[in-house]
């Protein structure tokens, strides 16, 4: 198993680094960061805005494989992705916007995984009935409705609870706030404010995993080893799930990888709508500020996630399949 998961792992590296280098050429090539000073004034001439771009390798007049190869350097010698077009530090950007989307991110998918694998469990054992399709129709309709739309609903129920029970316990904007000190006091206080954008993104996320999971699970009762586990005495509800749920577990474990970076998709809309300073937001200011070694380092993130989700579908894989383990 660890040498399955090692070479996965050498796979997975070899595609983000890869996948950067791409990124990179591309970001430098059509994004231009000479936009960012000419609306200053006075105003500059093209010479003193390339002069102003030099000292953070952003100078159009210097050839793109030079360029390339500086930024390339700095990354593997020093972990240093570069500076902004305005100079600030690409780490600093990044080091605490990583901390704020992975929470929300790690959140989100765990829950949208638990509450879709155990909708999947309790509708299929009780197939057609008033459970199931309550479910299945609350799915559909959630399934239809826009990130943004699902963001601002839930803005709206965390002021009605506030209103309703006269506290502010549910905080609608932002990540944390700034005059909490202390250990406790700041760990609740994050928890306060992770609640409402959590519940968004698990809204949309554990739909997919319920009706995908769902049909896995409708298809392997109908195996022979399901109807053989049931003529030793099982209930449906027992055969589910101590054998067909192992086996169905399996095409989700591995849709697991590309759920990661689906949710951080989806956080781009939902940080925006709840004001937090995480990754997704990030990306539309590097993009919009014309910012190519942010721009990079957002897409090097993505792939790093991708990567994190498809080692851990990997592994889950290897457990549940002994196949896989013998072979």
């Amino acid at each position: 198993m660890l040498r399955h998961v090692m070479r996965k792992t050498a796979g997975w590296l070899a595609m983000i680094v890869v996948a950067t280098n791409v990124t990179y050429v591309l970001a430098a090539w059509f994004l231009d960061p000479r936009s960012n000073y000419k609306d200053t004034r006075p105003v500059r001439t093209e010479a003193e805005i390339d002069q102003a771009l030099a000292p953070y390798n952003l100078d159009p007049r210097v050839p793109l494989v030079d360029r390339w190869w500086h930024w390339f350097s700095d990354v593997v010698l020093h972990f240093d992705w570069g500076k902004s077009p305005v100079g600030a530090s690409v780490n600093g950007e990044i080091g605490f916007r990583v901390l704020v989307s992975g929470q929300l991110v790690t959140a989100a998918t765990l829950l949208s995984v638990l509450v879709g694998v155990g909708l999947s469990v309790s509708t299929a054992s009780r197939q057609y009935g008033w459970w199931d399709r309550i479910t299945q129709l609350v799915s559909v309709f959630l399934f239809n409705i826009p990130t943004a739309v699902a963001a601002l609903a839930v803005v709206l129920l965390g002021i009605w609870l506030n209103q309703s029970l006269g506290l502010r316990f549910l905080y609608v904007a932002g990540e944390k706030s700034p005059t909490v000190e202390g250990l406790l006091p700041t760990v609740v206080d994050r928890v306060q404010h992770l609640v409402l954008p959590t519940l968004s993104l698990t809204l949309l996320g554990y739909v997919g995993y319920h009706l995908t999971q769902r049909t896995l699970l409708l298809d392997a009762i109908g195996s022979d080893y399901v109807r053989t586990a049931r003529a030793t005495g099982l209930t449906r509800a027992q055969a589910i799930r101590r054998h067909a749920l192992r086996a169905s577990l399996i095409p989700t474990a591995t849709s697991v990888a590309f759920g990661i970076p689906a949710v951080f998709t989806g956080a781009v809309i939902t940080e925006t709508v709840f004001g937090w300073n995480g990754m997704g937001q990030y990306f539309i200011q590097t993009i919009g500020k014309n910012d190519v070694h942010g721009t990079v380092a957002v897409a090097a993130f993505g792939a790093a996630m991708t990567a994190i989700g498809a080692i851990l579908a990997d592994i889950a894989v290897v457990l549940l399949d002994p196949r896989v383990r013998v072979s």
